[in-house]
């Protein structure tokens, strides 16, 4: 399919346009698609499907590129490449191929593979944790200690995700009290962001205004990203509320990809080709091209045998 250039159907509002609130000059894009996107693929992927995405995402522009995950392959099959893929990427100047490393084992064996940026992954919802991780909040805080001491002994950044921050698929109604109480412990112990995760795709921007504003009150802006699925079609109005409270880091997921193995019925992230569609429309700077990103989705769904999920995509390849 031809994807052509949609800029001059953008109408070219600037920040100013949006009286009364301000939003950041420059976002940046945690692109989570070939981890988080590709991880609950039920058939496995290619490694070298996954190193081409990962490299033309890179070409694209993205400045942080979630690679892999070095969990157990018992637990998430579809990432035990992992070592592969973090050798066989190019590496780009300028961009980030951080990996989740749930452990310290995990930690270790990512480190020894040239990983240069870790993640580890929480949750506001004690049930969650304890189908996901298989540990109550606490047991999970006291885990994530080991990597992140690790990580400042190996100069190591280290990000932090607090899942189920708008809703849990088996609590329900999850208190901004209390994701502002893990996220603060989780920054507190050393990760240099944190990610809020409404994993099941719940939130509206009056949920997601009420929990910003309970983190806000013990993170700084500045250390925040959030990440949103786009379940009841709410991830682009969440992610506005975000940027006009400060956030500047957006993730998202090429072509939409990926779900929750733990949240039956959650769709995919947010596309990342909608994001960027939106940032620019809002005159925010990205550093991505558009065109080039169209073409790593439609190449990850190919690869797939699907349609992409973005609301870009399709429109781009019928204009």
């Amino acid at each position: 399919m031809k994807l052509q250039n949609t800029s001059a159907f953008w109408p070219g509002p600037t920040i100013s346009a949006l009286p009364g609130y301000t939003l950041p000059k420059d976002v940046k894009i945690v692109e989570v698609g070939p981890r988080d996107g590709l991880q609950n693929e039920k058939t496995a992927v290619p490694t070298e499907v996954k190193i081409n995405l990962i490299n033309m995402l890179s070409e694209a522009g993205l400045r942080s590129i979630e690679a892999t995950s070095f969990v157990s392959p018992k637990w998430v099959p579809q990432m035990s490449d992992h070592v592969n893929v973090m050798q066989g990427i190019k590496k780009f100047p300028n961009v980030s191929y951080p990996v989740l490393a749930p452990n310290l084992t995990g930690f270790q064996s990512a480190v020894q593979c040239g990983a240069k940026e870790v993640a580890i992954f929480g949750a506001a919802s004690e049930l969650f944790s304890k189908k996901n991780i298989n540990c109550s909040i606490e047991e999970s805080l006291e885990r994530f200690k080991a990597v992140t001491v690790a990580a400042k002994e190996a100069n190591i950044p280290v990000r932090g995700y607090v899942s189920c921050v708008l809703g849990c698929p088996y609590e329900g109604k999850v208190s901004p009290s209390k994701v502002a109480e893990v996220a603060h412990k989780m920054f507190s112990m050393g990760c240099y962001e944190i990610s809020l995760g409404d994993t099941i795709g719940v939130g509206t921007p009056g949920s997601m205004r009420d929990m910003l504003c309970a983190v806000l009150d013990v993170i700084p802006a500045h250390a925040l990203a959030v990440h949103c699925h786009d379940t009841y079609g709410q991830a682009l109005a969440n992610i506005l509320v975000a940027l006009q409270m400060g956030v500047q880091v957006v993730d998202s997921s090429i072509a939409g990809l990926g779900g929750c193995p733990y949240a039956q019925g959650a769709s995919g992230n947010v596309a990342t080709e909608d994001v960027v569609y939106m940032l620019h429309g809002l005159g925010i700077h990205t550093g991505v091209d558009l065109k080039k990103l169209t073409e790593a989705g439609a190449y990850i769904c190919q690869a797939l045998g699907r349609r992409s999920n973005s609301k870009v995509s399709q429109a781009m390849c019928r204009l």
